[in-house]
C-alpha cells in the first residue's frame, strides 16, 4: 500500500565557517498543498527554490518550513546598507511632509529589514551567495526526505486502521443481511400485511393512489439495494488503498457514499435489530472518514 498521511515533522541542521542552520519543517492536514515559509532576513533567494521542493516532496498538506540561523561570533560584525538607508530616509521624509507626520526617528528606520547587515551579507559576492544558498538548499532536501519518511510510515499505520474498519463495514453489512427482518418470508409476510392494510382501508384508494403506495411501500421495504451499493463501496476503497497515486480526495467522496448508505439503510429500517447494525456502521463509517482526512 502506499498511503501517505499528511501530518509528519522533520529537521535537518549543518554548519559552515560563518553560520549554523536548523531547517525545520511541519505538516498537517488541509485541502490542498499550501506552504509557510519563514525564512531569516538576508536570505529571500531561498524562497523560490525552497517552495518548488515542497512541491516536489508532497502534493496535499499545510506545510510549515522556518530557517533558523546563527552566526559565528567573527562573522556576527552588523554592517549598515547606507544605499537602503538613504532609501527609506527620503521616502520617510516625504511622507511626513505631505501628510503632516512627525518626522522619522534613527532607531525606527535602522529597524527596517535589510538596513542592518551581517559582515557576512555584506561581503558575500553573487558566486558567494550561490555557494550559501546550495548549501542550504541541500540540507533542505534532506529535511524534507525526512519528513516524507514520517508521512509514509504515519499512512502505513493509517493503511492497517482503514483496511480493519472497512472489515467491519463489510461484516455489519452482512449481519444486516442476516437479519430475520430481511429473509425473504419476513418480507413477504410484512409486505402483505401492508398490501392488505391498504385494500380494507375506508373509504377504499384510488387505483394510482394505492399503485403509488405500494411502489412506496416496496421501496421502503427492501434495504438489499443499500447492502449492495454498501459493498461495491467497500471494494472500492480497498481498490484505492492499493493504489500508487494520493487517493485522499477519492477517498473522501467515498466516505459520502458510505454516509448515505447507512443513514438510508437506518430511515427504512422497521426492525430493532436492523436499527442497531445501521447506528454501528454510521459509527465505523465516521471513523473511517476521521482518518482519511488525513491521507494525502
Amino acid at each position: 500500500m502506499s498511503i501517505i498521511s499528511m501530518t509528519g515533522y522533520a529537521r535537518a541542521q549543518g554548519a559552515s565557517p560563518q553560520f549554523s542552520w536548523i531547517w525545520e519543517a511541519k505538516s498537517v492536514n488541509g485541502k490542498g498543498l499550501e506552504v509557510r515559509l519563514r525564512l531569516p532576513p538576508g536570505f529571500d533567494s531561498l524562497e523560490i527554490p525552497a517552495r518548488e521542493r515542497v512541491a516536489k516532496a508532497a502534493k496535499r498538506g499545510n506545510i510549515n518550513l522556518s530557517l533558523n540561523v546563527l552566526r559565528q561570533a567573527q562573522a556576527a560584525t552588523p554592517a549598515i546598507n547606507r544605499a537602503l538607508l538613504d532609501s527609506y530616509l527620503a521616502l520617510a521624509v516625504e511622507l511626513a511632509r505631505e501628510h503632516g507626520l512627525p518626522a522619522p526617528s534613527a532607531e525606527g528606520v535602522m529597524g527596517l529589514r535589510g538596513v542592518i547587515e551581517s559582515s557576512e551579507e555584506a561581503t558575500l559576492d553573487e558566486a558567494g551567495l550561490k555557494e550559501r544558498d546550495a548549501l542550504l538548499l541541500s540540507s533542505l532536501d534532506e529535511a524534507l526526505l525526512g519528513l516524507g519518511a514520517m508521512r509514509k510510515a504515519e499512512g502505513t499505520r493509517m493503511a492497517q486502521v482503514l483496511t480493519d474498519e472497512l472489515a467491519e463495514i463489510e461484516r455489519l453489512a452482512l449481519a444486516a443481511r442476516e437479519t430475520a427482518a430481511l429473509r425473504p418470508e419476513a418480507i413477504g409476510t410484512r409486505f402483505k400485511a401492508q398490501l392488505d392494510e391498504l385494500l380494507e382501508s375506508q373509504p377504499p384508494l384510488a387505483e394510482d393512489r394505492l399503485a403509488q403506495e405500494l411502489a412506496l411501500l416496496i421501496a421502503k421495504g427492501d434495504v438489499r439495494e443499500e447492502l449492495d451499493r454498501l459493498g461495491a463501496h467497500v471494494q472500492a476503497a480497498r481498490e484505492m488503498l492499493a493504489a500508487t497515486d494520493p487517493v485522499g480526495r477519492r477517498l473522501d467522496f467515498l466516505c459520502q457514499e458510505f454516509n448515505r448508505e447507512s443513514n438510508t439503510l437506518c430511515s427504512k429500517s422497521s426492525d430493532v435489530d436492523l436499527t442497531r447494525i445501521g447506528l454501528s456502521l454510521k459509527a465505523v463509517i465516521e471513523q473511517f472518514r476521521e482518518q482519511v482526512q488525513n491521507i494525502e
